[in-house]
């Protein structure tokens, strides 16, 4: 019944799109991924830190849903449905293993699986990260329930022989553990929360005491698990720095993450209860309110600690709930900051379900201590969940697309540039440019040293013409950001379009090495060496683009395209260039442009009647969508005509 709910609950992010947050560096921009599972693609994933993250399997799985679906983001979607809906199931049977407690159980998993706050990790395609750990991090405290209620039962036998070194449950779920952190860091803090479990309800404390030498003894058993952690925390500090979203201190001072830190927790647990401004993206309060959010914040957090540490011996699972909330927070509060965002409602996925335990068993305690009946025990739990399914249909609604996404974020939030900044982007998409252009203007006027909006400016300015001023956005781009290869490869055609190929081929070449799977900044610098008459260079250049990326039509054409029709007779190769163009044709029907290449190759391998029938047809298409310049596409016919009639000695002309 939860797993039924829960896919009915959220059918409706099946017929969403993607987003041009994280979704393009995840899937839709990125080449690696679209090409499906590859062994470039594997070996790729395990060495990248694109994204600014080291997690394998969830580049793997993108990769997998791609060889599978292709491009349709309704399939994408339902597979990370379908993860979060395995995890609540997960849950319901983790509870039910650990307490064989079943209503409090249920409503913690519907709670997690129902609650507004969890659909952007569900509803959003590049949170696969956050489904996807949670899914094997609870696969791996599954096992290690099954390891440790083994080990009491041995115990309880007083039988002294001791199990072999490594039990099958603990292997178990060691290797889940590590499959949670390949496909994102968040639950470093895993091996606590088996301690905490280790104190309740496991009871594996003697007398339910915590005494130091017990806890060390426990923590000694999961060695195996802490020695995971540390590998996993130095390559995600690295991949960040790499990406540059690694806040300095200077811009981020430590007392006012510190600040941040206590106002965010406070903010997780009230939206918890009062989810009514949900929004994708959080802007970093301004340093003179902070302090002032911060110390209620601070002496809330510090009372409730209090209370339940003084309430553990009679309700156990009051410290549990509170300390696993605040533990699984702890990599993602922002004492390392990454980003400009003050807090994200993702980050909330595993450590509510803390705050939902604690609730769940202390509501137990208060029914039967008041003895309040069933019917209104069950009415009152039904008004709670329903509530949160109609809430989080509410909020499905949101996601359905870009615009409605960051209108919504921004009609919530105040000063929240990074969604005047994708709000553009998806403006700028529709070819909205006047609408995204003040958009941009703003995110710059709020953070005037962060590089997107300046990057996504220059876009705005340069399909509208106006290249000089494109140039100087990309500039300020790259300068504030010089690690981006995007950034980097649009100020090198920036200055190829300005006719100063030298410069463009620096940043080009800067952006190739930058990113070495990227296959775009090569086929940029092939049209500038073109420019330059280095026709075999550019013909290099195009081969490895196609190594890269062999699906990407534009440059399957344009290859094409110069193996046709190069000036040198030496170069041509039209037995290849056939090849692509008829590749590029099956990638993306009914595109004049590639039609107009695929007539072309007919012509460098000598089949005319091919060459004009195929021209004749790009010509018919071009003109009914209304393209302009049509008049060399016609000269190109007359002469295909013409080497009909003449024989192929006449192709050289063309």
């Amino acid at each position: 019944m939860l797993a039924l709910i829960t896919l009915v609950a959220y059918c409706p992010a099946a017929r969403h799109s993607f987003l041009n947050l994280d979704d393009d560096l995840y899937v839709t921009y990125n080449w690696v991924v679209r090409n499906g599972l590859t062994w470039a693609g594997a070996k790729w994933a395990f060495t990248t830190w694109h994204a600014s993250n080291w997690h394998p399997l969830t580049w793997l799985s993108h990769m997998l849903d791609c060889e599978l679906f292709g491009l349709d983001a309704r399939a994408h979607h339902a597979i990370s449905i379908l993860f979060h809906t395995a995890n609540a199931v997960l849950l319901l049977r983790l509870l039910w293993r650990l307490t064989r407690d079943l209503w409090p159980s249920a409503f913690v998993a519907a709670l997690f699986a129902w609650h507004p706050l969890f659909v952007e990790s569900a509803a959003w395609i590049a949170e696969r990260k956050n489904v996807l750990s949670t899914f094997f991090g609870l696969l791996s405290l599954l096992a290690y329930t099954s390891y440790a209620q083994k080990q009491a039962n041995v115990q309880s036998r007083r039988e002294k022989s001791r199990l072999h070194l490594w039990p099958f449950d603990y292997s178990l779920a060691l290797c889940f553990f590590a499959l949670s952190l390949m496909s994102k860091p968040m639950l470093v803090t895993l091996p606590f929360v088996m301690l905490l479990l280790d104190y309740w309800p496991l009871q594996r404390y003697p007398d339910s005491a915590v005494r130091i030498p017990h806890f060390l003894r426990l923590a000694r058993e999961k060695w195996p698990f802490f020695l995971l952690v540390a590998p996993a925390c130095v390559l995600t500090v690295l991949a960040q720095r790499n990406g540059g979203m690694v806040g300095s201190l200077e811009q981020f001072p430590l007392g006012l993450r510190l600040c941040n830190a206590f106002r965010s927790c406070a903010l997780y647990l009230w939206t918890a209860i009062w989810p009514a401004k949900l929004a994708i993206l959080y802007p970093y309060p301004l340093r003179s309110h902070l302090p002032t959010a911060a110390t209620p914040a601070a002496a809330i957090l510090i009372a409730v600690t209090w209370l339940v540490w003084r309430a553990r011996v009679r309700y156990p699972y009051l410290l549990v709930g509170w300390l696993w909330f605040l533990g699984t927070l702890v990599p993602a509060i922002g004492i390392v900051q990454v980003g400009q965002q003050a807090m994200n409602d993702h980050h909330a996925y595993v450590p509510l379900i803390g705050i939902f335990i604690a609730v769940a068993f202390g509501s137990k305690d208060l029914i039967a201590h008041f003895q309040i009946g069933v019917v209104p025990s069950a009415a009152a739990a039904g008004v709670i969940l329903g509530t949160c399914l109609l809430l989080s249909e509410r909020q499905l609604s949101y996601w359905r697309n870009d615009e409605a996404l960051f209108t919504r974020a921004l009609a919530v939030t105040k000063d929240n540039g990074a969604a005047h900044n994708n709000l553009g982007v998806a403006l700028a998409k529709q070819g909205r440019q006047a609408e995204a252009r003040p958009h941009f203007q703003e995110a710059i006027r709020l953070n005037p040293v962060w590089a997107d909006p300046h990057n996504n400016l220059g876009n705005v300015l340069r399909d509208g013409g106006r290249p000089e001023e494109a140039l100087a956005e990309y500039s300020k781009a790259v300068q504030l950001k010089p690690g981006q290869p995007i950034m980097q490869e649009n100020l090198g055609e920036a200055l190829a379009r300005l006719g100063r190929p030298d410069e463009a081929l620096s940043h080009l070449n800067q952006a190739a090495r930058l990113e070495p799977a990227y296959a775009w900044p090569h086929f940029q610098i092939a049209r500038v060496l073109l420019q330059q008459g280095r026709d075999a260079e550019a013909i290099a250049q195009c081969g490895e683009a196609l190594r890269l990326n062999p699906n990407d039509y534009e440059v399957l054409a344009f290859t094409a395209r110069v193996l046709s029709a190069d000036a040198d007779p030496k170069l041509r190769d039209g037995k290849t260039a056939l090849a692509l163009a008829l590749k590029a044709c099956e990638l993306v029907s009914g595109e004049p442009h590639v039609l107009d290449v695929l007539g072309m190759a007919f012509a460098e391998t000598g089949d005319f009647d091919q060459a004009q029938t195929t021209a004749s047809k790009a010509i018919q298409l071009a003109t009914t969508a209304k393209l302009s310049n049509l008049e060399r596409w016609r000269q190109r016919l007359e002469l295909r005509s013409e080497e009909r009639r003449v024989g192929k000695e006449g192709r050289s002309r063309w």
